[in-house]
């Protein structure tokens, strides 16, 4: 029911789900975090914003700690160019409104990570040098979450998540289900559409549109 939000936190997971339904599976030693969220007038058309928010609370836990992290989009949070946390948030509709949310949220707080990911990955401890308290940790992206989802305007969500996506101006490779092609990242519209230049034009793509997005 609206108002009675679910939090379930897990210290390590051995079937966690992805963007495309991959599975994986994480260690301890990071913040593994799923929300359940109920909402009494939220119509579908900003439904982006449930996700805009679980981003802008996580960039802001790691800001807490002295780090500047930018979303790369739509919903995994990166470091110096690594991806430090994955998000990914699911939709049950009702009409034309939202009924209710799951958001699964993992960040990479004091993993140790196997050297493969070297090049593509990072954590709280590697970015600091200093073991953490994956306890504090949570804590703050609890604090964070909630904040973000309850006492914030549409405008101000969607601010947050902006002005924190990163990699605006690049060229990336984009891949959909007509081909692969070259563009440069815009930004976002109001639905959270990815926004990009490409053969001179502007286009926008949906998530669900894109398969792969290669900085």
């Amino acid at each position: 029911p609206y108002g009675e939000d679910v939090i379930i936190t897990a210290d390590r997971q051995s079937g966690g789900k992805g963007t495309k339904g991959r599975s994986f599976s994480s260690e301890k030693g990071g913040v593994y975090l799923s929300v359940l969220r109920f909402y009494e007038n939220l119509p579908a058309k900003d439904a982006f914003l449930i996700m805009a928010g679980t981003c802008a609370a996580v960039c802001k836990t790691l800001e807490s700690g002295g780090l500047q992290p930018k979303i790369k989009w739509p919903n995994d949070v990166f470091v110096g160019g690594k991806k430090i946390c994955g998000i990914l948030t699911e939709n049950t509709f009702s009409g034309e409104n939202v009924l209710c949310s799951l958001s699964g949220i993992g960040i990479n707080v004091d993993n140790v990570l196997p050297d493969e990911l070297d090049d593509i990955a990072t954590s709280v401890l590697r970015e600091t040098g200093k073991k953490q308290s994956v306890k504090k940790w949570r804590e703050r992206l609890i604090e964070n979450l909630n904040f973000s989802l309850c006492d914030e305007s549409k405008s101000e969500v969607f601010g947050e998540y902006e002005k924190r996506l990163g990699f605006i101006g690049e060229n990336v490779s984009v891949v959909t289900e007509s081909g692969r092609f070259l563009a440069r990242i815009l930004g976002v519209d109001e639905t959270g559409r990815l926004r990009v230049l490409a053969g001179g034009e502007e286009k926008t793509y949906s998530a669900a549109e894109v398969i792969r997005l290669s900085l």
